[in-house]
């Protein structure tokens, strides 16, 4: 189940980096949510996450992230990443935690 867990996340950084909103979502719940780490939502709703995403990406149209390292234990799947908003920008790390409710993505947590 874990590996299966990591795909899934690996697989939502791949639309992500292909600028794919719906594709991204997709693969989450639909009461699903964006946050900070043990904190605010930034993002709520399976709804909020596509047009919080669609409009990031209008905003930074060469936005990529890497994955660096992958964990996964239980429902938890846990990526450091790498992201730059854009070719020139400083790139920043960031780690994001994946809780899962069956096979598909619940929250996101992101630590920076």
């Amino acid at each position: 189940m874990s590996e299966a867990r990591i795909a899934t996340a690996h697989e939502m950084i791949a639309h992500y980096n292909a600028q794919d909103a719906d594709a991204y979502v997709a693969l989450m719940t639909d009461r699903a949510c964006e946050a900070t780490y043990r904190g605010a939502v930034l993002r709520e709703g399976r709804e909020g996450v596509r047009s919080g995403l669609k409009a990031m990406f209008a905003e930074y149209p060469g936005n990529r992230a890497e994955i660096l390292t992958s964990y996964a234990l239980g429902d938890t799947v846990v990526l450091h990443e790498k992201v730059a908003r854009s070719p020139e920008a400083e790139p920043f790390e960031v780690m994001s935690i994946y809780s899962f409710s069956d096979d598909r993505v619940d929250r996101v947590e992101f630590i920076r």
